[in-house]
């Protein structure tokens, strides 16, 4: 997905009680984003790259 839908799926989906989110982005600000969205719900990010993209899995601590 492209900036900044990657952030705002993930900030829907934790508002709405997800625990655990991957996301696959392949928006060069991405990472910023999903950061910044997973650090103001209290939540890990672990980034996982392959050849083209990056996955983002955040977890609620």
């Amino acid at each position: 997905m492209r900036c900044p839908w990657p952030a705002v799926r993930l900030a829907r989906a934790l508002r709405d009680g997800a625990r655990r989110v991957e996301v696959l982005a392949d928006d060069p600000q991405a990472p910023t984003e999903i950061a910044a969205v997973a650090e103001a719900a209290d939540a890990t990010v672990d980034i996982i790259l392959d050849e083209f993209y990056r996955t983002f899995v955040v977890t609620c601590r």
